[in-house]
């Protein structure tokens, strides 16, 4: 799914014009993305809980020619889904 197919099933669903409903879309996803560069934990209850966390320095390898690569340190975003949303098998 992308961006697009989440504005058109909240126009099915609502009835909101496409306008708004893209507008509401682009404002969701532009809080969590403030949200995230604060490192702020951004949770939804029955989806999921985004958080960011620090990566340490790591030593990488060229896949090419096996050189030694340094990887910098750095945040990456985790996301760890609600009960509600982990697929049973």
């Amino acid at each position: 799914m992308i961006k697009q197919d989440l504005i058109q099933r909240i126009v099915e669903r609502t009835g909101l014009p496409r306008t708004k409903a893209e507008a509401a879309v682009n404002a969701v996803l532009d809080a969590m993305k403030q949200a995230l560069a604060k490192d702020d934990r951004i949770e939804l209850r029955g989806f999921g809980v985004f958080t960011v966390k620090s990566r340490k320095t790591g030593i990488g390898r060229n896949p090419r020619t096996g050189a030694e690569v340094s990887i910098a340190p750095g945040k990456a975003i985790r996301f760890k889904p609600g009960k509600e949303l982990q697929l049973s098998e």
